[in-house]
């Protein structure tokens, strides 16, 4: 084995501990924004505050699955949606498990479940919340910039 071959296999290794601890951090910080009632859970809704307060959102999650890759209208929205968190310096990530990530957001809901293909995650401007998970991501997003990974995929974990 070559020095290049286990370089790539230690790379290989990195990638999929960051991975997995940004999908751990994602579910503590939607966790904590929805107690702390800081989510905007919809593409409409989000697409409502994005236009009343830009200011107010602090990070992005964009959800699909094989069902609605095709879906163009959506695919639409999330161009549009990456496009004004890239010009507001908001992060943004993909998630390709939009049931895992209902459920996140729903939790203890009743009802019928939300539409989670986009979701905000808005901080108040006068009283800006911090969060370390949020940091975290952050520091996630910083990374695969760097690296020509405009929006980052993160793998939920199976309950």
């Amino acid at each position: 084995m070559t020095l290049e071959e286990i370089r790539g296999q230690e790379n290989a290794m990195e990638n999929v501990d960051r991975v997995q601890s940004a999908g751990a951090a994602l579910e503590e910080l939607l966790v904590a924004a929805k107690k702390q009632e800081y989510l905007t859970v919809g593409v409409y809704e989000s697409a409502k505050v994005m236009n009343v307060d830009p200011d107010s959102v602090a990070f992005c999650v964009l959800a699909t699955d094989e069902e609605y890759e095709c879906d163009i209208a959506l695919q639409i929205h999330f161009t549009l949606i990456q496009a004004f968190c890239f010009d507001n310096d908001i992060n943004v990530v993909r998630v390709n498990d939009i049931e895992r990530l209902a459920d996140l957001v729903s939790a203890g809901e009743t009802g019928e479940p939300k539409d989670a293909h986009c979701i905000l995650v808005t901080s108040p401007s006068a009283n800006p919340w911090k969060d370390p998970a949020l940091d975290k991501l952050s520091l996630f997003c910083e990374e695969s910039r760097s690296v020509y990974d405009w929006v980052p995929t993160i793998t939920l974990e199976e309950r």
